[in-house]
């Protein structure tokens, strides 16, 4: 059960990075490991994830964290009410098995916090195979002194593509 959450906990900070993820990890720093066919390995960071409960549903391939849940990757950082993380056993290709997440919901108060911004919304998903990140219910995005608002973000990581959109957006602007 532990090597399990370990590993899904992991994984759930994929979420916590929002748009800026995709900048950081062309990052030229990135080395190769030899084993994977030139791609970046990567780096091995700690999570640290604080909540008022922790909840395993193994049948379910689901650990649900609840209460004040506040989550640390890095200098990435996420907050909310509850967050769920969705796992599945993978193959590798040496045959080993590895446990990955699949669906990652955070729920009520989200706040994810990267070094180049700050989103708020009411709930987030994130889908690591697509990497596509999606925020919604009252979003605002800071990055800087631009300052976004609407009722949703999608995020596609693998192309940084950001879209607001669900209604009227509104936007600050300071030129330089």
């Amino acid at each position: 059960m532990t090597l399990r959450f370990a590993a899904c906990a992991a994984a759930l900070f994929l979420l916590a990075a929002g748009p800026a993820l995709a900048q950081e990890a062309e990052a030229p720093a990135a080395k190769t490991d030899g084993k994977t066919n030139g791609k970046a390995a990567k780096p091995s960071t700690p999570v640290d994830i604080v909540s008022n409960e922790m909840e395993i549903l193994d049948k379910e391939k689901k650990a649900i964290f609840r209460g004040a849940v506040d989550a640390t990757r890095g200098d990435t950082n996420i907050k909310s009410d509850t967050l769920t993380v969705t796992y599945a056993d993978v193959k590798q290709p040496d045959g080993s098995t590895k446990t990955d997440a699949t669906d990652i919901d955070a729920q009520g108060n989200v706040t994810i916090t990267t070094p180049k911004e700050v989103i708020t919304g009411d709930w987030a998903k994130y889908d690591p195979q697509t990497e596509k990140l999606k925020v919604g219910g009252n979003v605002k995005l800071v990055q800087g002194t631009t300052v976004l608002l609407g009722n949703e973000l999608v995020s596609d990581l693998k192309t940084d593509r950001t879209q607001m959109k669900g209604g009227r957006v509104k936007g600050s602007f300071l030129p330089k």
